[in-house]
């Protein structure tokens, strides 16, 4: 993880379905469920343990991210997985090099997303962001940041 930047998808200490994962951005922290997780079973999960699946997620942050080095854009990167909702960063880069990252929901029912393939489900149009959830970064940054939060995921274990 690189030191300066303020971003962290991470497991807590309380090992299980509920409050077991924190995102924090900035000063914001969040606590959300590895549920989701647990039951996807798209082809890319399935026989994964939490620890892979997590960095299957992070995975295809990295690659978002990376579509918009040197061309710009939003894209949307899902970190919570509700029943009625989920959470989201969005990443806007007018110039292909900065970002600024904001936490914020959707109202995108997490039942209709597999974590490990959201691709086709991340098509956010009521991004509502959380106030004092955010950072600016470049996407270079944010890059390192992603692949080493996603190896040290993985090395989580199950």
């Amino acid at each position: 993880m690189t030191a300066d930047l303020a971003l962290r998808f991470e497991r807590t200490s309380s090992r299980g379905a509920h409050n077991d994962l924190r995102l924090s951005i900035g000063a914001h922290r969040h606590l959300c469920d590895s549920y989701y997780f647990a039951i996807d079973q798209s082809p890319t999960a399935a026989g994964a343990g939490l620890g892979t699946k997590l960095g299957r997620l992070l995975e295809q942050w990295k690659e978002q991210v990376a579509e918009l080095v040197g061309s710009g854009g939003i894209t949307y990167l899902p970190y919570d997985f509700s029943d009625q909702c989920t959470a989201w960063l969005r990443v806007s880069s007018s110039d292909g090099q900065a970002a600024i990252v904001q936490a914020g929901w959707s109202h995108i029912e997490g039942w209709s997303i597999e974590p490990s393939d959201y691709a086709d489900a991340s098509k956010v149009t009521d991004f509502a962001p959380i106030e004092g959830a955010g950072i600016d970064c470049s996407l270079t940054d944010l890059t390192a940041c992603i692949e080493a939060n996603r190896a040290a995921l993985v090395a989580t274990g199950p």
